[in-house]
């Protein structure tokens, strides 16, 4: 390949990565093409892409980018995934995939700057939570106390409400009023 062409392909991998910070690498060699193009148009209804990437070039774009830490699972054919809302939901349906495309290798992934390392590194992000979900369980865990004080004050209150209330039958009978239990 001529210096020209590798120069093109590099900025096209700087422009096409630009804003992506995670990623999942995958080797998708083998794989029927019924299969692939099956995956990546269900793929891509989730707003996930896959990029076959040449890797000495894709180590020379991805150098200095969050991306970097692939570096060393691009080796062989290699093709990165990404888009979705997050890398962990992108990890779920590849995990997802794999389990139908016979041929579908997961090779590594990156959240973050962190590393996973082969198929158990990216289910074991897959089974992350989504940033959704893990700000739903922070406010949850927060709101958890004031929804037991909030229990104690109502509990003592409602049953004051009730005393009141029996009182208040009780004197409009006009019977005495000794111990209201």
């Amino acid at each position: 390949m001529s210096r020209p062409m590798k120069n093109m392909l590099m900025d096209d991998y700087k422009a096409r990565f630009a804003d992506v910070n995670n990623a999942l690498v995958l080797d998708i060699r083998g794989i029927t093409a019924k299969d692939n193009n099956g995956m990546r148009l269900g793929l891509l209804k989730k707003n996930i892409r896959i990029t076959v990437v040449k890797n000495t070039l894709a180590r020379k774009a991805f150098a200095g980018t969050p991306l970097e830490t692939l570096d060393q699972a691009l080796d062989g054919p290699a093709a990165l995934a990404y888009g979705g809302d997050n890398v962990v939901d992108v990890a779920r349906e590849l995990v997802d995939w794999a389990r139908k495309v016979k041929n579908l290798t997961l090779k590594a992934a990156c959240l973050d700057g962190v590393y996973f390392d082969g198929e158990e590194g990216v289910k074991q992000l897959s089974k992350f939570p989504t940033r959704g979900e893990a700000v739903a369980k922070v406010v949850q865990i927060l709101l958890s106390p004031a929804r037991n004080v909030v229990g104690c004050v109502v509990s003592p209150g409602s049953r004051v409400l009730g005393i009141v209330k029996t009182i208040e039958e009780k004197l409009e009978k006009g019977e005495a009023i000794a111990r209201v239990s």
